[in-house]
């Protein structure tokens, strides 16, 4: 079915959500000429976006070579700290490494105000941006098979149609959602994140995080900080605020009986933690759902007239040592853009011509690292990562380095009593630590 079939459209593409995936998603549809509308629900992009993140700014830099030096980014990363924490030690793998500024491997952004500067790329490039616009519902009519096909989008008694809407409406995506193309997605591919930026001057962060000028460091820690429950914690600088958080699966944080507030407030109070807040001012707080579920949460992202693109499509990898969202956003948006720009050029945006969307992010990197780590969320699920690993981690080096005058013995043997000690097993240790090396 063509678009003539279907009237005139007011544009050619409408892009639901002004985050990164449909900022850049509108952006390179843009640049090839067609008439876009980047509708956003915010009063500005990033309104509704709190706090931040590590933005792995590669692909970005292909859209927009040189972007870390014009973009609002607040940091570089050039150093990352894996902590597992028990309720009174921890136990840190610390990489700090020069290559990781030159060129810029990842940056940490503020939301508020980088996806303004996105947003602001797409309206230079030609799209018109819609900001304090609420879509309400997807426009549709029968489509050539038993699906309906989209034609645009309804906003209070507004209504524009397309050829081609896409779907950049976050983690919940009830456009999707509305016309079957995503089902409601399990409780154990969600987590709750609980998120706060802190406020404290450059000077301090910089002493306080081993680092100068515009570098960064990156804080990935599991164990007592979630009090046992799946998921972990976050702590990252920007140039002069902190964005701490925890990320909680859903199910795991309901069978616990506490609530997500609770776990965070016991973060921050954590003694392997509060020295980097100390002194702190909270200037944001908040809380939203995070996809969790890898690959096995990405189902169909194209339609009739429709595409999915970045979290809307479940794309996010969480392997336990880095956590990935939106370069994946943006790499689904380069491939959407292709996709969406050829069908139309072909004059076909039913599933069939949109079809090629899903080809070109098949080919990408975006669905190459979700396959990768395909494993990691079911590994991830082993009760025994935020608790007995960290206390028999502890344990070890406890042992290690406490000096008491008895006569020391090999580090092999350290580490069997250590193991002896601690509530893991050996088929337990064998089992999780070649599920690892398959997961990760």
């Amino acid at each position: 079915m063509t678009e003539q079939a279907a009237g005139e459209p007011d544009f050619d593409v409408i892009v639901v959500g002004a985050g990164p995936a449909g900022s850049v998603t509108a952006t390179l549809l843009a640049r090839q000429g067609l008439s876009v509308v980047l509708v956003e629900r915010g009063d500005t992009p990033g309104a509704k976006n709190l706090s931040g993140g590590v933005l792995y700014g590669r692909v970005l830099d292909e859209v927009f070579p040189g972007f870390v030096d014009q973009a609002p980014v607040e940091r570089r990363i050039t150093r990352h700290v894996t902590t597992f924490l028990t309720a009174d030690s921890s136990v840190a793998i610390d990489y700090a490494g020069g290559p990781l500024a030159a060129p810029v491997n990842a940056v940490t952004v503020l939301r508020a105000r980088f996806d303004p500067w996105l947003a602001e790329r797409a309206e230079e490039a030609g799209a018109f941006l819609m900001p304090g616009v609420r879509v309400d519902s997807l426009l549709t009519e029968p489509g050539p098979g038993a699906s309906p096909r989209v034609v645009g989008v309804r906003a209070g008694d507004d209504e524009l149609r397309a050829r081609v809407v896409v779907a950049a409406d976050g983690v919940n995506s009830f456009l999707a959602r509305s016309i079957g193309l995503r089902p409601k997605p399990p409780e154990h591919h969600l987590a709750v994140g609980v998120k706060a930026v802190v406020g404290l001057p450059r000077r301090v962060i910089e002493d306080r995080f081993g680092v100068t000028g515009d570098e960064g460091a990156a804080h990935a820690i599991v164990g007592d900080c979630t009090l046992g429950i799946g998921g972990g914690a976050f702590l990252y600088t920007n140039t002069e605020s902190l964005s701490i958080g925890v990320v909680l699966r859903l199910d795991d944080l309901v069978r616990s009986g506490r609530t997500a507030v609770e776990v965070f407030e016991h973060c921050l109070a954590h003694p392997g933690l509060a020295p980097y807040l100390r002194d702190g001012e909270v200037l944001e707080y908040g809380s939203h759902l995070v996809a969790e579920g890898g690959l096995g949460m990405v189902g169909q992202v194209v339609g009739d007239g429709l595409v999915v693109v970045g979290e809307a499509a479940g794309l996010t990898i969480n392997s336990g040592l880095t956590v990935r969202g939106m370069d994946l956003a943006i790499g689904s948006a380069v491939a959407a853009a292709r996709g969406v720009g050829e069908a139309v050029a072909a004059g076909d945006t039913s599933a069939t011509g949109l079809a090629a969307y899903r080809r070109h992010l098949d080919e990408s990197f975006v669905m190459q690292d979700l396959r990768t780590y395909a494993k990691a969320p079911a590994f991830l699920e082993r009760g025994r990562m935020y608790g007995a690993y960290g206390e028999l981690a502890a344990g070890l080096f406890h042992d290690v380095f406490s000096l008491d005058g008895s006569p020391r013995r090999h580090l092999a043997a350290t580490a069997w009593r250590a193991v002896r000690r601690s509530p893991v097993t050996i088929g337990q240790l064998m089992s999780d630590g070649w599920a690892g090396v398959r997961a990760l």
